[in-house]
């Protein structure tokens, strides 16, 4: 009896790890939207820039760039590396724009992250 209990424990904690690792695993998705200032997109609504120019500003002033998808989702761009590093210097040359974005996405407590795997302008859309 107390084998079989010592088996069961151990499996399950196995069953545990392979759990939690595959769901850290991240999820593919490709998010469309504008890259702005996280400011803005939460403080005042936006659903797009004001202006490249205004994203660029913010971006420049430490404000972190957010991609803001066309569903409303708030996707923050990070980095999979430890230690970490900020995301900005990517997408400062696409701040004010539209995006197509691809990577993994991981959720917590309400929040959407991507580690973008690739990026570009969406083209022959405003």
């Amino acid at each position: 009896m107390t084998r079989k209990l010592t088996v069961f424990a151990f499996a399950s904690m196995v069953f545990a790890v392979v759990l939690s690792v595959v769901s850290d695993a991240g999820k593919p998705v490709t998010a469309n939207g504008y890259v702005l200032d996280s400011a803005c997109a939460f403080t005042k609504g936006l659903k797009k820039p004001i202006s490249a120019q205004c994203a660029q500003a913010c971006a420049k002033a430490g404000s972190p760039l957010v991609i803001l998808s066309d569903n409303g989702t708030v996707y923050w761009p990070i980095a999979d590396t430890t230690p970490s590093s900020g995301q900005n210097e990517r997408l400062l040359p696409f701040a004010g724009q539209r995006v197509t974005a691809s990577g993994k996405t991981y959720e917590r407590g309400g929040s959407s992250a991507i580690v973008i795997e690739k990026i570009a302008a969406e083209s022959g859309r405003k």
